[in-house]
């Protein structure tokens, strides 16, 4: 009997039990069981924000509140949505801690399945494929919020017995979703970062045995090194595997590299960044996604790549009285991008579906309970700039973190300035501990208290914000979403593409530059 079960076939494409090409296009439910600052509205971390709110609700409403939102995140009504735009994928990113307890390690807490099973049965109803993300492991696999580490360490790398319970782990949520044909496949770690790189390859080693053992069916998907930019140290490449890499542009945001154009050198650097992080899979002839990679001599190479982040944020109206233009400019971009992808026939998973208008396919409405309650520290947290993604923080340059990135770079010799993660620079550093941690820990409390005082009826109200009915829909986005959702590399309408590897600038070993514009555009 054939195998139901999308899998990497014939070296180039994915395909489902009866051999037919299956393309996954679609996007994320980031905020949902891993929430995060910028997305959903708080300052820190989502461990922080659930502990102070527990604190000033106690046990039971908090507990109720945080069913509810989970519950109205996504429900039928948004399947169908996303079946409406072309999209047949939907990447499920989850916290180690709704399936684990700290206190009570290597003990799976099986209720914790209970929204995950039902987001993947709610798809499978309406022909969307899910793939299942860790995207926050014990420790915390990079050094940032996006993994629920408070910290600033990975402390994952150091420790074994954090990865020993994400093998285990794993191993509970292969045997659960076995043969299941419409999970396509398992995300083991989310934008890992190992400055060492062996203790990643190590761990991917430990994770594909360990799962191979129990589903030896479902495709793994493994993100590269340094938040899944950097592939130049993989050595071996695992059967029925996905490459995935992130694809954020520093054009999309504000303040960090520019405002997009449409310019020539500008496109060059959108097609260099993207082929930067593919650089080595072509140049080594490696499978990603489901297959190798030819790179014929015209640079015109029809590629799977996966793409399991990008996207832009977008401006606001009460914000910025120009987020028209500004908006439209990064819609521009986000075409381009696209166009590359679609011209090389690529997967891809935008991020992310929902939010609190920022980069969301959807946004809680200005009219909602929780926009009504927490809009004005939202707009608070904005002002102080805390957040590390998505932040505006001209306005506190000159007279206030301008002096103190400079006092750093005085007093820090230039030999010793440079610290992994590689990409940032020491100012990136810096305003991380100083705002996106400490700076935020000192919020978190004054968040919760928003919370006080909540009756059942006021808490369901607030979580019901997140609902389909409660959110507005971002129809420049979703429509140029829809318009790639399907799209072909021969497709008629790709045209301005550059589609030449040849042309972008190289090193004198052949491999692609990172441009200092580059360092400052990622979270």
């Amino acid at each position: 009997m054939v195998s139901e079960i999308l899998h990497v076939a014939e070296g180039t494409k994915i395909v489902d039990g009866s051999g037919n090409e299956v393309v996954l296009r679609g996007t994320s439910l980031g905020g949902w069981m891993m929430m995060e600052n910028f997305m959903n509205g708080f300052p820190g971390r989502e461990m922080q924000i659930r502990k102070a709110i527990r604190n000033v609700l106690g046990q039971e409403k908090s507990d109720f509140f945080f069913d509810k939102f989970l519950e109205y995140f996504f429900t039928d009504e948004d399947a169908v949505f996303l079946k409406s735009l072309g999209l047949n994928s939907l990447r499920v990113p989850f916290n180690y801690r709704h399936l684990e307890d700290d206190m009570n390690p290597g003990v799976v807490i099986p209720e914790g399945f209970k929204h995950i099973d039902r987001v993947v049965d709610i798809c499978a109803r309406h022909g969307i494929y899910t793939i299942l993300d860790l995207h926050s492991a014990p420790g915390g696999q990079s050094q940032d919020w996006h993994c629920d580490n408070p910290t600033g360490y990975a402390a994952f790398w150091d420790q074994k017995s954090f990865q020993d319970r994400v093998v285990h782990l794993w191993t509970i949520i292969a045997a659960r979703y076995k043969g299941n044909p419409w999970v396509a496949g398992y995300n083991p770690l989310n934008e890992p970062a190992d400055e060492q790189w062996t203790r990643l390859l190590a761990f991917y080693e430990r994770i594909e045995r360990a799962i191979r053992e129990v589903d030896p069916d479902h495709i793994l998907w493994l993100d590269g090194n340094t938040f899944s930019m950097d592939f130049s140290g993989f050595t071996k490449i695992f059967p029925n595997t996905v490459y995935a890499i992130h694809d954020y542009c520093g054009y999309g945001f504000p303040n960090r590299i520019g405002r997009y154009q449409g310019e020539a050198e500008q496109d060059k650097y959108i097609r260099a960044m993207y082929d930067r992080k593919v650089e080595f899979m072509k140049k080594h002839n490696v499978p990603i996604w489901n297959g190798k990679l030819p790179f014929p001599e015209d640079g015109t190479c029809r590629t799977y790549i996966t793409t399991g982040e990008f996207g832009p944020i977008y401006e606001r109206e009460e914000y910025n009285p120009d987020y028209k233009v500004h908006n439209q400019e990064r819609y521009n971009m986000l075409e381009k991008q696209l166009s590359i992808y679609s011209s090389e026939g690529i997967h891809w998973s935008i991020w992310s579906y929902k939010d609190v208008n920022v980069m969301g396919m959807r946004y809680v409405s200005p009219n909602s309970e929780w926009i009504k309650l927490l809009g004005p520290f939202i707009r608070k947290k904005r002002e102080l700039a805390v957040d590390s993604w998505a932040y505006d923080d001209v306005h506190l340059q000159e007279g206030l973190f301008g002096p103190l990135h400079k006092w750093f770079e005085e007093n820090i010799p230039e030999k010793y300035g440079k610290k992994y993660p590689w990409q940032w620079r020491m100012h990136m550093h810096v305003f991380r501990g100083v705002r996106g941690i400490t700076m935020a820990e000192y919020l978190v409390p004054e968040f919760a208290d928003y919370f006080r005082g909540k009756s059942y009826e006021d808490l369901d109200a607030l979580a019901k914000s997140w609902s389909f009915e409660n959110t507005v829909g971002r129809d420049k986005l979703n429509n140029l979403l829809k318009l790639h959702s399907t799209m072909k590399p021969d497709d008629p309408q790709l045209v301005n593409v550059i589609r030449s590897a040849a042309e972008n600038k190289h090193n004198s070993n052949g491999v692609f530059e990172l441009s200092p514009l580059e360092l400052d555009q990622r979270k």
